[in-house]
């Protein structure tokens, strides 16, 4: 890793904890600090499932209750479990809760303001835009990529989506059953099957297929479109070409319906060469291989 990459990382991780007052103990001027007006702020007056929280917020849960109990105690959340689930616990806003809330909302406005006040309108929508883009990228980094059983429920959601969306582009609609293949075929030794997560959501996939003497092959390979544009495709296709030359592959290939052209130019892009076609997928279109080495 470039050492100078990481200074600038530490730089602005810095600055954006001043700036936003994370080292306060009265964030934004009251008598909490953030992770508590944070927690508070992500109950909202719609409540939340604490399980929900845990996850969206990635915190563990020990710290978490120990939030709970403190918000609890200043009579500004009630813990309880849930209507008709008394398994799933949930936290509701008192009122007390919900006036803090609208005043912290408030305050967080006020806050972004501040920040934008002092600058020109140009400055102001090139921070914007360059905000919005580190959205994005770090959570691209939030994405985690790992092998999965193709029968776990992570894996099962993400081939229904697949399923779904390629039943809705494809011009003859699109069932797995043709041009498929069971689930024993992506379990190891005969192959692999990768799961992208981002905060335990399931947002990409795909397959490899290995047979002894043969290219690998790629199959199943779909991103969510919640995260299209985010390098995750390119870190799947990267990774079962990983796989693959770990299993002895001298070479990998895939085919493609003409619909998914965003597909074609990712492959193309990373080195892959359309060939003549090598199975009876009636889905397919185009076929790609490239050289593993």
């Amino acid at each position: 890793m470039d050492r100078a990459l990481v200074d600038v990382v530490r730089r602005f991780n810095r600055t954006v904890t001043q700036r936003v007052g994370a080292l306060d103990d009265s964030y934004l001027a009251r008598d909490r600090p953030l992770a508590q007006a944070r927690l508070l702020w992500e109950i909202g007056p719609d409540g939340a499932e604490v399980a929900a929280l845990r996850t969206r917020l990635d915190l563990d849960a020990g710290y978490l209750s120990r939030l709970l109990r403190t918000l609890e105690g200043a009579g500004l959340v009630v813990v309880g479990p849930a209507e008709g689930d008394g398994r799933v616990r949930t936290v509701r806003l008192t009122d007390a809760g919900r006036a803090e809330w609208q005043l912290l909302d408030g305050r967080s406005d006020e806050l972004a303001w501040s920040v934008l006040a002092p600058l020109t309108a140009g400055q102001r929508a090139r921070l914007t835009c360059a905000m919005a883009e580190v959205e994005r990228l770090l959570m691209a980094s939030l994405v985690t990529i790992e092998p999965c059983h193709p029968g776990e429920p992570r894996a099962r959601a993400c081939l229904r989506a697949y399923v779904r969306e390629l039943a809705a582009r494809f011009d003859s609609g699109f069932e797995l059953g043709q041009g498929g293949a069971d689930e024993q075929e992506y379990v190891p030794p005969a192959g692999l099957f990768l799961v992208a997560t981002l905060s335990t959501e399931a947002v990409g996939c795909g397959g490899l297929r290995l047979s002894p003497g043969e290219p690998a092959e790629i199959k199943r390979l779909w991103v969510s479109a919640a995260v299209r544009g985010l390098g995750v495709g390119r870190r799947l296709l990267g990774e079962l070409e990983r796989h693959a030359v770990a299993a002895g592959a001298a070479s990998i290939r895939l085919d493609t319906n003409r619909t998914l052209t965003e597909a074609m130019r990712l492959y193309r892009a990373e080195g892959y060469q359309e060939i003549p076609r090598y199975n009876d997928n009636p889905y397919a279109h185009h076929w790609f291989a490239k050289p593993l080495t």
